[in-house]
C-alpha cells in the first residue's frame, strides 16, 4: 500500500478528515489496485492482503436464537417463582419472610463471583459447550426441586434454586455471541434482541404463573400438591429444552454468515487480553460513575420484584393473584420503554440527556407508587406500578448502550459485566436493606428508602457523567480488526476505524493499540 493509504488502517485517522467523505471514498479510491476495500465480498487478512471469503446464512439459525430464548425463559421464570407467592412457601417451609428472599437473591449473588470466569470460558470453550452446561445445571435444579415438596427439605430446595442460578450466569452472555457467530449483518440486532426477550418474558410469566399454579389454600397436603405441579411442569420443559439442546445445538454453522466471523476464524485468540480489558475500564472513571448510577437503578427495580408480593399483601390481603399481575405489568411495561427507549437512541444519539431523563421519571415514578400504595384501590396500584416499570425497566439498555459509548473501543460484553455485577450487589443490598425497613417501619418506608438513593443517582448522572461527545479520549490505532462494515465513527477529535455497526458485541474488535495524544 502507498503511505498514503495505508494511514487509515496501519496509523491514525487524521483529526481533520470528514466522516461522510470516508465513507464516501470507501476508505480508499476505487481504482487502486491496493485499496483497502470493505465490500461484502472481500476482507483483509492479518497481512494486509485481499482475499475472498464464502459466506452463508443457514435456516438453521432461527431454531437455534429461539431454542436459546426458550431455556433462558425456563432459567428466569424460576428467579421470581418463590418470591411472588413469598407468603405461601414461608408458611408451608416455616421459615421467615427474608429466608424466602434469599431464593430470588441467590442470582444476584450467583452472578457477582462467577460472571467473569463464565465469560472467559465462553470465548475459550464456545456455544455449545456453554450451553450444554447451562440448560444441564437448569435441569438439574429444577428435579432437586421436584424432592423437595416437604416442610422439612427447605435446604434442599435451596440446593435446586442454586443450580438455577449457575445456570443463569452461564445463559446471560450468550446472545450476543449467539447473534455475532449466527446471523448476518442485517439480523444481528434482531437475533439478540430475540435472545434477550426470552428472558424478560421469562420473568413476567414468573411472576403470573406460580400464584395461579399455587392458590393459598390452608391444607398442607393439599399446598404440597400444587408446588409439586409447579415443580413438575418446570422440570419437564426443562428436560425437553436440555435434550434439544444435546441433539440439535451446534456450535458455529459450517460456512461463516458474515465476512466478520470469516476474519474472526483466521485470528488468534492471543490478540485480545480480556484481564487488561477489565482493567482499562476500571480506570475510566466516567464508566465507573456510570456503574454506580446504573447499579443504583437497577438495584432498586431488583428490590421492588423481589419484595412485591410482601408489599401489595400488607395493603390488600389475599391478592396474590394481582400481586402477580402487577410484576407481569411492571415487566411487559418495561419491554415497551426498553423498546422505545432503543428506538430513541438509535434516531437521536442523545446518550446523557435520555439516560437522565429516564432515570428522573425512574424517581418519580417510585416515588408516586410510594404514597399510591396504600389508597385501598388495586387499579390505582397497577396504573402507578406500570409507569413505574415503563421507566425503571427502560433504563436498562439504555444503561448499557451509554457504558458503550464511554467505554468505545472495549468490547461490550466486558462493560455491561462489570454493569450487571453492579446491579447485583445493590440488588441484594436494597432487598435486604428494604425488607428490614418494610418489617419494622412498613412499606411507605421501604418505598422511600429506594427513593432516595433513585435521587443521588439522577443528581450523578445529571452533574458528573459527561457527554461521550465531550471526552477527550486516548488517540486509537487499529492494528487487527474484524471487518463489519464501511462506518466510521468519531471520539471527539479522534477517527477511529472500528467499523462501528457491530464493535458493541463482545470479541468483535481485537489488537487495539492506545496512545495518549
Amino acid at each position: 500500500m502507498s503511505s498514503g493509504k495505508s494511514s487509515l488502517v496501519d496509523g491514525e485517522i487524521n483529526d481533520n478528515e470528514n466522516v461522510s467523505d470516508l465513507e464516501k471514498n470507501k476508505m480508499m479510491s476505487a481504482g487502486d489496485s491496493e485499496e483497502v476495500r470493505l465490500e461484502n465480498n472481500i476482507q483483509l487478512n492479518r497481512n494486509g492482503d485481499d482475499t475472498t471469503k464464502t459466506i452463508k446464512l443457514y435456516k438453521r439459525r432461527w431454531f437455534i436464537v429461539l431454542l436459546f430464548g426458550s431455556y433462558s425463559l425456563c432459567n428466569s421464570f424460576q428467579w421470581i417463582q418463590y418470591g411472588i407467592i413469598n407468603n405461601i412457601f414461608m408458611r408451608f417451609y416455616g421459615v421467615e419472610s427474608f429466608t424466602i428472599d434469599w431464593m430470588s437473591m441467590i442470582y444476584m449473588l450467583t452472578y457477582i463471583p462467577f460472571i467473569f470466569p463464565v465469560t472467559w470460558l465462553l470465548d475459550k470453550k464456545g456455544l455449545r459447550i456453554i450451553a450444554l452446561v447451562a440448560t444441564a445445571m437448569n435441569c438439574a435444579g429444577t428435579w432437586i426441586k421436584v424432592t423437595s415438596v416437604r416442610p422439612d427439605l427447605f435446604a434442599v430446595t435451596m440446593l435446586g434454586q442454586f443450580c438455577c442460578s449457575l445456570a443463569q450466569v452461564f445463559i446471560l452472555g450468550m446472545p450476543s455471541k449467539i447473534a455475532s457467530v449466527w446471523f448476518g449483518s442485517e439480523e444481528v440486532s434482531t437475533a439478540c434482541s430475540i435472545g434477550v426477550f426470552g428472558n424478560q418474558l421469562g420473568i413476567a410469566i414468573g411472576f403470573l404463573v406460580p400464584p395461579i399454579l399455587v392458590p393459598n389454600v390452608e391444607d398442607m397436603d393439599q399446598l404440597a400438591y400444587h408446588i409439586s405441579i409447579m415443580f413438575y411442569i418446570t422440570a419437564g420443559v426443562a428436560t425437553l429444552l436440555f435434550l434439544l439442546v444435546v441433539i440439535v445445538f451446534q456450535e458455529r454453522p459450517e460456512l461463516p454468515p458474515t465476512q466478520a466471523q470469516a476474519t474472526a476464524r483466521c485470528i488468534p485468540p492471543e490478540q485480545y487480553s480480556y484481564t487488561a480489558s477489565i482493567l482499562r475500564l476500571l480506570r475510566n472513571k466516567p464508566f465507573l460513575l456510570l456503574i454506580l448510577t446504573y447499579g443504583l437503578n437497577v438495584g432498586c427495580f431488583y428490590a421492588v420484584g423481589t419484595l412485591l408480593n410482601r408489599m401489595i399483601i400488607e395493603h390488600y390481603p389475599g391478592e396474590e393473584l394481582n400481586a402477580g399481575r402487577i410484576g407481569l405489568t411492571i415487566v411487559i411495561a418495561g419491554m415497551v420503554g426498553s423498546l422505545i427507549c432503543g428506538i430513541w437512541l438509535d434516531r437521536t444519539k442523545t446518550y446523557k440527556q435520555t439516560t437522565l431523563a429516564v432515570y428522573l421519571m425512574s424517581f418519580v415514578g417510585m416515588l408516586v407508587y410510594a404514597f399510591t400504595l396504600s389508597l385501598g384501590h388495586l387499579w390505582v396500584v397497577f396504573l402507578t406500578a406500570g409507569a413505574l416499570g415503563f421507566f425503571m425497566t427502560g433504563y436498562l439498555p439504555l444503561g448499557f448502550e451509554f457504558g458503550v459509548e464511554l467505554t468505545y473501543p472495549e468490547c461490550e460484553g466486558t462493560s455491561s459485566g462489570l454493569l450487571n455485577c453492579s446491579a447485583q450487589v445493590f440488588g441484594i443490598i436494597f432487598t435486604i436493606c428494604q425488607g428490614k425497613i418494610i418489617d419494622n417501619y412498613g412499606t411507605l418506608a421501604g418505598n422511600i428508602f429506594l427513593c432516595v438513593f433513585l435521587f443521588i443517582g439522577s443528581v450523578l448522572t445529571g452533574d458528573s457523567i459527561p457527554r461521550p461527545d465531550s471526552m477527550q479520549g486516548p488517540k486509537t490505532t487499529v492494528l487487527t480488526t474484524k471487518l463489519l462494515g464501511s462506518r466510521v465513527t468519531q471520539r471527539s477529535k479522534t477517527l477511529h476505524l472500528c467499523l462501528r455497526r457491530h464493535y458493541r458485541y463482545p470479541g468483535l474488535i481485537l489488537g487495539c493499540i492506545t496512545t495518549r495524544p
